[in-house]
């Protein structure tokens, strides 16, 4: 039962860390936004930042997942914790 209680708690903390995250992407993809619409080219920059944060997020959901289907097989109570 303490296994599940870690891997819902962990799962919360990766889900706060994406906010995090989703907020900072939101800059760039304004930046992306903005270039786009007023036909200029975006930075190099901002192209870089909103990639890497969205790398960053799917690894993130990736994780959260992965958790999750642990969380649903139900055999987290035989694990020995780490």
């Amino acid at each position: 039962m303490f296994e599940k209680f870690k891997i819902k708690r962990k799962i919360r903390a990766l889900k706060s860390q994406i906010a995090e995250i989703e907020k900072k992407r939101e800059r760039s993809q304004s930046a992306l936004t903005k270039a786009l619409l007023s036909g200029k080219e975006a930075s190099d920059a901002d192209v870089d930042y909103f990639n890497k944060y969205t790398n960053h997020i799917d690894i993130l959901r990736k994780r959260i997942r992965e958790l999750q289907n642990k969380l649903e097989e139900g055999n987290v109570d035989n694990e020995s914790p780490q």
